[in-house]
């Protein structure tokens, strides 16, 4: 078994020394969705929603989540982001929303943290955004696609392909 990076040899928790790392191209990308009723779902597509623009602010809030990542998760490394793209779809057999989220950096260490984080915000914000209508919405399905970069190489999520 691989020995646990976030954990000194005392069991304490303690944030991994990336600084004998070389700088490499890395990316990430996530994804997640979140399931409402059909009632809230067209209420949704209506576009009459007294907050606004579902899609479009959670799209922000996701990338305002990765930027803080560091902020929420205590042993991540703060990381100057070069790309974070959010999108979210309607998909009609959840019935509900399907957030991805892609990050990238040149640097020492992954981004798939960002892209997580970027994934829960937006699910986060679309919960928030039509709660009114829905308390037992679901957010589903929040894991890791794929990763490229870094000592590692690239991982891809068994059977998924872009």
């Amino acid at each position: 078994m691989t020995k646990l990076t976030h954990l000194d040899d005392e069991g304490r928790a303690s944030m991994v020394d990336v600084s004998g790392k070389a700088i490499t191209a890395r990316r990430a990308l996530a994804e997640g969705a979140v399931r409402m009723s059909s009632k809230t779902f067209v209420l949704l597509r209506s576009g009459t929603n007294p907050k606004g623009s579902v899609e479009i602010t959670a799209e922000l809030a996701g990338i305002m989540g990765a930027k803080r990542t560091a902020d929420l998760i205590p042993l991540c490394h703060p990381l100057p982001l070069s790309k974070v793209k959010v999108r979210i779809e309607a998909d009609d057999k959840l019935p509900g929303l399907r957030v991805s989220a892609e990050t990238k950096i040149n640097g020492v260490t992954g981004v798939e943290m960002e892209a997580l984080t970027a994934v829960s915000v937006a699910c986060l914000t679309i919960y928030d955004m039509l709660k009114a209508s829905d308390k037992a919405m679901e957010i589903i399905g929040i894991r890791l696609l794929e990763k490229d970069g870094g000592k590692s190489g690239s991982w891809r999520l068994s059977g998924f392909s872009d």
